[in-house]
């Protein structure tokens, strides 16, 4: 997806998921962009009434794990800058999960249609909101085990972030996790890697590599290629020691406008606003033609076998 055209889904692969028919797939079918540990699609209704973003596993990805992930989303992550799980599937051997549909970007397609890393402005709302949602989840001991590049969306009003449990449904604990479907190794916790069991200190580490990315570009650049209010926060968050990382509210004080006094657990609502035109102009443009586009899509009616019975 560049310069925020949609992508029809292929005319070999599905047009449905569940009950939704499929209108155009969110991110890029090229190689050269972090990876996205689902498959995500912009669906509607068959009454047209409804339009989600339905998300399915990858192939090479267990449905069972990736339904069992997708049910705890749904239960248990209602917290700010989240884009919550509505609805589930019932059949684990045709696993996905539906969310409300607004006008979004994944963050390397924003990266894109932007022309390279954002402001540094930019980076810093996008970090506040990441962390107060990190913070509230840690807080109520949830550990997202997802966070990455393409499993945060940028929409007009602030982030979301999408795709929890993507290094649990990728393979169980105890085994190795590097080089599985989905999981962009810039982002994966070296002891997510090795199998070890999700913790906070993983989900931070993915934090550290979503700021370098927007940025820089990458998930793990030089020193000198961050900005300098970046400079030391983001190597710590990438540290390999997961011990030696800070904590989400740790990271949510050191970006936060001085003015803005931070909360040590949010569960309800965001400490502080995204300000307005905290994203760039192109950026928002594209969310805009992604709307128009969207609204103007024309659905064909299933087909009706009209043919006489005998």
């Amino acid at each position: 997806m560049e310069r925020g055209r949609t992508d029809r889904p292929s005319r070999n692969g599905p047009r449905h998921i569940g009950p939704y028919q499929l209108i155009t797939r969110l991110d890029p079918a090229g190689p050269g962009q972090p990876l996205a540990p689902e498959r995500r699609f912009v669906a509607r209704s068959a009454d047209g009434e409804r339009t989600v973003l339905v998300s399915a596993p990858l192939d090479g990805i267990d449905p069972g794990r990736f339904l069992v992930e997708a049910l705890a989303a749904r239960d248990a992550f209602a917290l700010p800058w989240v884009l919550p799980v509505t609805e589930v599937s019932t059949a684990a051997d045709a696993s996905w999960y539906a969310t409300p549909y607004l006008p979004l970007l994944p963050l390397p397609v924003a990266l894109a249609v932007h022309g390279g890393p954002l402001p540094e402005h930019s980076v810093r709302a996008l970090g506040v909101a990441l962390a107060d949602s990190l913070a509230g989840a840690h807080a109520a001991g949830v550990t997202h085990a997802g966070v990455s590049p393409a499993a945060v969306l940028l929409a007009w009003d602030g982030p979301r972030l999408t795709c929890f449990g993507a290094v649990r449904a990728a393979a169980p604990d105890g085994e190795r996790r590097s080089g599985r479907p989905g999981l962009e190794p810039g982002s994966l916790a070296p002891e997510a890697a090795a199998g070890g069991r999700p913790r906070p200190p993983g989900d931070i580490y993915g934090l550290g590599a979503v700021l370098a990315y927007a940025a820089t570009g990458h998930t793990v650049p030089d020193r000198s290629e961050l900005p300098d209010s970046l400079r030391s926060l983001v190597p710590r968050c990438l540290a390999r020691d997961a011990a030696a990382r800070p904590t989400a509210y740790e990271v949510r004080t050191v970006l936060a406008p001085a003015s803005a006094a931070p909360t040590p657990t949010v569960l309800d609502s965001p400490a502080s606003p995204i300000p307005q035109g905290w994203l760039p102009g192109r950026v928002i443009a594209a969310l805009a033609r992604q709307s128009a586009q969207l609204l103007s899509a024309e659905i064909p009616a299933p087909h009706t076998d009209t043919s006489p019975r005998t």
